[in-house]
């Protein structure tokens, strides 16, 4: 067996060697015959002795004698000594057969891992106690600024609490004074009192001594005037017992206790002081006192507690008053501008009546002096019937293919453009929408022009839309260019277009008339010149002037949210110069102007009377149609907004308000009407305008489209959830939805449908509303039968014995019940039996048993009409 040799040097690391051992065997014995041999080793235990000092280390052995003492050697015996020590050593050692061995690579590997591993914890660990300690001063700093800070505040509340009782002391220093003034002034005039008294009692006794000298010889005067004595002595006595059953007054001035040893008199306190103040006030108050009369203000509602302010009385005492009135009122009651008139003036007061829509006065500004006036281009719009070609003979004159960019090869929106002519002379051209949807659009395009052109195409003539616009001319008194467009067709005959519009009291001027008529194609660019000389011709008639050196004003062509931009209107100028930085007044919103382009897309600093532009800076998108006017400040155009939303909040809120008996009624009967809600988001409110417009026409006694909201821009979450209320679906016109809107949808089952041409969208809402509506039920008469004989079946109940005698009758089919010629049963033939058969269908002539569906009232002699119904679909 091979173990650990000791060594007999002290060096931590001993190398390993072999060592004998005596080896015994001990026998073991168990239980049930079994035993065990079991080997015993002893190993010999070295002692080493201590060192001493002086002494040269010595060899301990077993089996050695003890420990001899050796004497102190010179360093070359040590040498020499010690060399044979070591040669001594090897010789025992090879003696005992000592093997030297080196560790193995997988010793080795394991030793460097162990020690890799020692030195990574100690790192990791070095590095975490780092990490705790930065985080302990971290705490300890944290724990420093809370305590600054908690001393800081605790500092501010002393200094704080501090001069609030300086301020106390102050007030009570003062109001100590006035009753210190007070007392001083109240002493003068008992003393003042005292001194009247007494001198009118010295009076008394001298008129009451003359007297006595003058009745000396008369015994009744004696008398009497011993009685008066006595009587005055008596009121004196009483007198001076008042006096002493008075109570003791307060002093004045700092109370010590000499003064209140001394004096007997005690000062009021400061609560005594206050609450004799309040009595004096509400003493005041209750007689009326003098009434201030004022200029009060009145607008068209207000309450009765701002009535009262604004009076400069207090609310309670207004409200007594309309009570002695016979008004019972409230504070909070709400007086119209009347009523608070009658009682101001009742009151004494002067009264100016204001309304709240006087913050639009003057808005408009002055009138325009003629010598400021100066020539502008004139506005034209082009209107027609869908597909007539009105956006190509646009685009033809601007060098542009604005129809290319439109959806399904028509506008959806009005557009407004400026074409620069080659002497420097500009027409400002409006291009409306020709779809039937679009009527709203054709009509302010009406409004804001100054020349229509009516664009007819040669091989359709009159249609319907063009009917519409030329009602819209005329309702605005707008002078009419007639161009006759796709005049290169085959089929194309301008003279039957000039024919047709005589019935609409159009003649042209070669017809004898005053209308322009001009043949052009947009297709092939022909006589696009004729058509700008035509429209210069009729401008020049017109003779436009405006002033530009003024606030500009003028109306909004159209509007939407553009995504990165904001709310963009396009604005046309009528009046003034629109400059950028310009503070504007849009309908109901307002802003600054931020930005400015043309039609081209250029930015541009100011615009002129007649100059369309895309305006950035709004805060929302106005409606189309609105008109716009530049202010001063922005509290201003907040206020006018401000006034004018509220102005359309509560129009809307007196359409739902139901009052009147007609109302209650109107809302009873629209329960009963089923109801398609949708959310519409489009890309420009004109757009949105339209649809819900073309929508509201569906609108009947049994059906309705409820638009739940219309907005301006993409589709949003809340339009999302907004629809997911009210399972309606989500229309996007142009638009999209975002990621989250999307995924709102798809969590909510919520639908969103997106279209880009408007008819396809009325097309889709059409079928809707039509799949709501009841089917119409629709009866065909299959026969009759006569019941000969009725029969009691115990497990079927009565059937009746019948013979056909027109037509047939069907199993499953409605019958009638006919007594006497009057039907006193409605239902459904539950069973239909030949001889004991069921069968599907009875011919005439032949008989057959018949039962009805729970019901049991049948006699020989009543007729059974048997008929079908049919549904029908409806469509609006």
């Amino acid at each position: 067996m091979s173990d650990d040799v000791e060594t007999e040097t002290s060096k931590p690391r001993r190398p390993l060697t072999l060592r004998r051992t005596e080896t015994g065997a001990v026998k073991q014995s168990f239980s049930h015959g079994r035993s065990k041999t079991v080997v015993v080793e002893t190993k010999k235990r070295r002692v080493l002795a201590p060192k001493k000092p002086g002494e040269a280390p010595a060899k301990a052995d077993a089996k050695e004698a003890p420990e001899k003492k050796a004497a102190p050697k010179k360093p070359a015996e040590d040498k020499a000594a010690t060399a044979k020590a070591a040669a001594a050593k090897a010789a025992e050692d090879k003696k005992r057969g000592a093997v030297l061995r080196t560790l193995s690579d997988d010793e080795k590997q394991a030793r460097a891992a162990a020690l890799a591993t020692a030195r990574k914890e100690k790192a990791e660990r070095d590095k975490r106690d780092a990490a705790e300690r930065l985080e302990r001063e971290a705490r300890e700093a944290e724990e420093r600024s809370r305590l600054e800070e908690e001393r800081k505040r605790q500092a501010a509340e002393e200094e704080k609490r501090a001069l609030e009782a300086e301020e106390r002391r102050k007030a009570e220093e003062i109001a100590r004074e006035a009753l210190e003034e007070e007392e001083r002034e109240r002493n003068k005039r008992n003393a003042a009192k005292s001194e009247a008294r007494a001198k009118g009692r010295e009076e008394e006794e001298r008129k009451a001594d003359a007297s006595k000298a003058a009745d000396v010889d008369n015994p009744l005067a004696q008398l009497g005037g011993r009685l008066k004595t006595r009587r005055k002595g008596g009121d004196d006595d009483r007198r001076d017992a008042n006096k002493a059953k008075e109570a003791p007054r307060r002093r004045s001035g700092k109370l010590t206790i000499a003064n209140a040893l001394d004096d007997e008199e005690r000062q009021r306190s400061l609560a005594s002081v206050k609450r004799a103040r309040e009595r004096e006030k509400l003493a005041r108050q209750q007689r009326g006192g003098e009434r201030v009369l004022r200029d009060v203000i009145i607008p068209e509602t207000i309450t009765v507690q701002e009535l009262a302010a604004r009076m400069s009385m207090r609310a309670v005492d207004l409200v007594k008053e309309l009570m002695t009135q016979g008004q019972m009122v409230t504070s909070n009651e709400i007086l119209d501008a009347d009523t608070a008139q009658l009682i101001a003036e009742d009151l004494g007061h002067s009264v100016k009546r204001v309304a709240e829509s006087d913050v639009e006065v003057g808005l408009d500004g002055e009138k325009d002096n003629e010598a400021d006036m100066k020539p502008r281009p004139p506005v034209v719009t082009i209107m027609g019937h869908v597909d007539h070609g009105k956006t190509s003979l646009l685009d033809a004159m601007r060098q542009t293919d604005v129809v290319a960019g439109e959806a399904g090869g028509i506008t959806q929106h009005i557009g407004a453009y400026q074409v620069t002519l080659g002497d420097d002379r500009k027409i400002t051209f409006l291009d409306t929408p020709g779809h039937a949807a679009f009527t709203q659009m054709r009509a302010r395009g009406a409004k804001v022009t100054d020349i229509i052109i009516l664009v007819v195409a040669a091989d359709d003539s009159i249609m319907p839309q063009t009917e519409e616009a030329i009602s819209h001319a005329k309702a605005a008194g707008v002078p009419i260019i007639v161009a006759i467009n796709k005049v290169d067709k085959p089929d194309a005959d301008p003279n039957k277009v000039r024919t047709d519009l005589l019935q609409y009291e159009i003649q042209v001027e070669s017809m004898g008339g005053d209308v322009q008529d001009v043949e052009v194609s947009a297709l092939k660019k022909t006589n696009l010149d004729g058509l700008q000389d035509a429209i210069l011709l009729q401008a020049e008639l017109l003779d436009l002037k405006a002033n530009p050196n003024r606030p500009a004003n003028g109306a909004v062509v159209e509007a939407r949210l553009d995504k990165g931009r904001g709310a963009v209107a396009t604005l046309l100028v009528e009046r003034g110069t629109l400059k950028r930085g310009d503070i504007l007044v849009v309908g109901s919103e307002w802003g600054k102007v931020r930005a400015m382009t043309d039609d081209k897309g250029k930015a541009v600093q100011a615009a002129g009377p007649a100059f369309p532009v895309e305006v950035l800076g709004l805060n929302g998108a106005p409606e189309p149609g609105d008109t716009f006017n530049v202010v001063d400040s922005e509290a201003k155009a907040r206020e006018i907004a401000e006034f004018r939303h509220r102005q359309r909040r509560e129009k809307a809120a007196a359409k739902t308000s139901g009052t009147s008996l007609e109302q209650m009624m109107a809302q009873l009967q629209d329960s009963e009407i089923k109801e398609l809600p949708i959310v519409i988001k489009g890309d420009v409110q004109g757009s949105i305008e339209a649809i819900v417009g073309s929508l509201e026409k569906f609108n009947n006694d049994e059906v309705r489209v409820r638009v739940l909201h219309t907005g301006v821009g993409g589709i949003s979450e809340s339009d999302v959830i907004l629809a997911e209320a009210s399972s309606a679906p989500v229309i996007g016109f142009n638009v999209r939805a975002n990621k989250q809107a999307r995924d709102e949808a798809e969590r909510s089952k919520v639908e969103i449908r997106y279209y880009s041409v408007i008819y396809n969208l009325i097309d889709d809402i059409k079928a809707t509303l039509s799949g709501m509506l009841e089917p119409e039920l629709r009866e065909t008469f299959l026969g009759n039968a006569e019941i000969l004989e009725v029969f009691n079946i115990s497990k079927h109940g009565k059937v009746a014995g019948c013979r056909v005698t027109e037509g047939k009758v069907e199993r499953g089919a409605k019958v009638r019940l006919i007594r006497d010629n009057v039907v006193i049963h409605e239902g459904e033939l539950s069973q239909l039996k030949r001889f004991k058969d069921d069968v599907q269908e009875v011919p005439g002539g032949q008989e057959c048993g018949m039962s009805f569906a729970n019901y049991e009232d049948m006699r020989a002699g009543d007729v059974i009409e048997c008929f079908s119904v049919e549904k029908i679909t409806r469509t609006l």
